[in-house]
């Protein structure tokens, strides 16, 4: 069974399901990369502030899976905006890999690189120390330059509203392939989606059975679906993102978890009605709409639900 591919308004391809890495614990990510390549997934979703990818890399050598069947995802981290090759190559050198296949901003926030913490430098006052001169235009042409030296083969953005987007999209000369956000039946962003399918960028889903211990297990209408549709719940709810053209990185380190996600997504994607989808596209709007992943940024980063801006 093979993840359903989508394509990139580039031209190129990206496994539907994927294997997300965030908050996998050392000593473990390695052994869940291997397992999940062994049962099928060809899509591993990383990031430098995961601070893990070496274990990636490891994960990858040990299943036997060639480098060139394998779609690798990471991020630039912000306090790296004004040196996005220098983070881009320890991702490299850490996954073992000369190039990726898709880099993404991990936040539309830029921060101080000489601050007082090489990840999250802060201010007096406990608010991130965020580097107000650095414009998100720029980053992204250095991340451009990437493309142009042929370390990545796509680049895109991660957590941008489309306010956000709209600071880089008028002197984009590349347009984001993906845009990876918090997307989950309680956090649809129906309008997001809409204005990115305009844009021609794919919308990517992080936690989307709802992060640390997966809460989204428990939700009923989610639950009817899977008892009538002879599914678990989370299969629906991995199910529901794909039939809407949303790719999805569920994290695990178990491996039955890791194999069910997988073949329950697929298996979802093929049993969902266009009303099962319409069902569950109110389930948020009926009074379960939450944000889950809320750093605190100080900053108004253009999200409906996101905590009103701060002083800096």
């Amino acid at each position: 069974m093979a993840s359903p591919l989508i394509t990139l308004n580039n031209g190129e391809k990206i496994p539907a399901v994927g294997l997300g890495t965030w908050q996998s614990k050392p000593n473990e990510v390695s052994n869940a990369v291997k397992e999940a390549l062994l049962k099928g997934y060809r899509h591993i979703d990383c990031a430098w502030a995961y601070g893990n990818e070496k274990e990636v890399g490891e994960g990858l050598r040990a299943s036997g899976v060639p480098r060139s069947e394998v779609y690798i995802t990471s991020k630039l981290w912000g306090t790296y905006h004004r040196r996005v090759e220098e983070c881009l190559d320890q991702t490299l050198a850490n996954l073992g890999t000369d190039y990726l296949d898709l880099y993404l901003i991990h936040w539309p926030v830029a921060m101080n690189p000489a601050g007082n913490h090489p990840v999250f430098p802060t201010r007096a006052n406990g608010n991130r120390d965020i580097d107000e001169t650095r414009e998100l235009k720029d980053t992204w042409k250095d991340m451009e330059a990437m493309v142009k030296k042929g370390k990545v083969r796509s680049i895109g953005a991660s957590n941008f509203s489309q306010m956000m987007l709209e600071k880089v999209l008028p002197t984009a000369e590349i347009v984001p392939a993906v845009n990876q956000l918090e997307l989950h039946l309680y956090n649809p962003q129906l309008a997001l989606l809409a204005y990115l399918k305009a844009k021609t960028i794919v919308p990517q889903a992080y936690s989307p059975l709802g992060s640390t211990d997966s809460p989204l297990l428990a939700d009923e209408a989610a639950g009817v679906l899977a008892r009538r549709h002879g599914l678990q719940t989370a299969d629906v709810l991995l199910g529901y993102l794909l039939a809407k053209d949303v790719v999805v990185l569920p994290k695990s380190v178990t491996p039955a978890r890791i194999a069910s996600n997988f073949t329950g997504a697929l298996a979802a994607l093929q049993k969902l009605t266009p009303a099962d989808v319409a069902l569950l596209d109110g389930v948020a709007a009926g009074g379960k709409q939450k944000r889950l992943i809320m750093p605190p940024w100080g900053i108004d980063l253009g999200f409906d639900n996101w905590p009103a801006k701060t002083a800096l």
